[in-house]
């Protein structure tokens, strides 16, 4: 029987996240999105206590939230669904900023060893994969990765990295050999400050401006032999290639859904608004009757919320697999992609709803349109993601369909 409650235990989450986001986020989102490059948010710093307190890190918590019920897990996935959602609809580009949360750590918690997991979990890790001619195609890696004795030498650029400016350390995908495709494409874990890391710039964006995104230059940047995360071999046969590649892109299958639940906190922020500023106007909507029997502001009102829902089920249900060791990279895509085109909809019809107060800053509305944007890009394009679910429907490869 399918049961579509959130257990106990991660309801107490969402409504501490949610406690944690109205404290701490929305006071002062305002202020960061106009001061845009801070070098840091000291306003973070009791929330981001609190959220390692609580969880341990992105490398724990899965054994800290996992116990099983009736052989069902709710763990890690699970919570960062809920969590994501209400920290997103505080500020997303705040909640991108606090110490602990980086994307990193998502890989180094999917694919980490054990004293990998202990070593970086607590760290502020980032995540470098796209590059300046390879965004969408993660196959095209061209920063390179050279072993040369106790240290790996890494070479190359990467751009739009979230969190390459302030994390504590970056997981960069790079290359062991060109010539060996994507079998070949490992990732490593770069110590911010590491001999031949260079800051390049860090980018001016519409949204998520507080969320620093750098650009960065690898030149002979040494680091230690034991912080590539996973194999260093390169697999010898067609299947074991794509095992070995379906390994780092594993960390896509956890992230995917996250990025979706951060679609859901924008929207559902934009959507709350609304409907107070409407109250206050004298429009209340009843929630009774078809959307062909109310005034065509309440009709719409209703799709976006039922979008929305549809939106939130599938991200919980693609975490929901991803915790219990259900392959879920057509579900991951398929939340991903609606979340995202979701998200988009509704912050910037909640924008015209509202007329010239949407527009202004008054209000936080025109805010979460310009973060929503972003959403539906990061983490794979729209289309990226109707392609892997082609392939997965159609039982086809990247190179059978492209």
């Amino acid at each position: 029987m399918i049961n579509l409650e959130l257990p106990q235990k991660v309801l107490t989450m969402q409504q501490m996240s949610r406690m944690g986001a109205q404290t701490f986020l929305r006071p002062i989102a305002r202020k960061y999105d106009k001061l845009e490059h801070a070098d840091s948010v000291p306003e973070l710093q009791p929330l981001a206590a609190m959220i390692n307190g609580r969880s341990g890190n992105a490398a724990t918590a899965a054994t800290a939230a996992g116990k099983k019920e009736d052989g069902i897990k709710n763990a890690n996935n699970m919570m960062g669904i809920v969590s994501t959602a209400e920290m997103a609809a505080g500020c997303c580009g705040l909640m991108l900023s606090i110490p602990g949360v980086g994307l990193g750590n998502a890989a180094i918690a999917a694919v980490g060893t054990p004293e990998q997991k202990e070593k970086w979990g607590k760290k502020y890790c980032a995540m470098a994969i796209t590059e300046p001619g390879t965004g969408s195609d993660s196959a095209n890696v061209q920063t390179t990765a050279k072993l040369d004795g106790d240290h790996w030498v890494l070479n190359g650029e990467k751009i739009f990295c979230t969190a390459g400016q302030r994390g504590d350390a970056i997981v960069v995908w790079a290359t062991l050999d060109k010539s060996k495709g994507k079998a070949a494409i490992k990732s490593f874990i770069v110590e911010q400050g590491a001999p031949g890391l260079h800051l390049v710039r860090v980018e001016h964006k519409m949204g998520l401006r507080i969320s620093d995104t750098a650009a960065l230059l690898f030149e002979n940047c040494h680091i230690p032999k034991e912080n590539i995360l996973g194999s260093p071999e390169i697999a010898d046969t067609e299947e074991a290639r794509k095992k070995a590649f379906g390994g780092v892109m594993q960390t896509f299958d956890n992230t995917r859904p996250q990025v979706a639940a951060m679609a859901l906190g924008v929207a559902r922020a934009a959507l709350d608004i609304t409907y107070e500023v409407l109250k206050k106007e004298g429009v209340e909507l009843s929630w009774a009757g078809s959307v062909w029997s109310v005034p065509a502001i309440e009709a719409e009102l209703y799709r976006m919320e039922a979008d929305l829902e549809a939106s939130r089920l599938l991200s919980l249900k693609a975490a929901w697999m991803a915790d219990n060791g259900q392959p879920n990279s057509k579900e991951a895509a398929i939340c991903k992609a609606k979340a995202g085109r979701t998200g988009n909809y509704v912050t910037l019809r909640c924008v015209e709803i509202l007329g010239n107060l949407g527009y202004s800053e008054e209000l936080l509305v025109e805010k979460f349109a310009r973060d929503s944007k972003i959403i539906d890009i990061f983490e794979g394009t729209q289309q990226i993601q109707q392609l892997i679910v082609a392939r997965t429907v159609l039982g086809l490869s990247s190179r059978e369909l492209k």
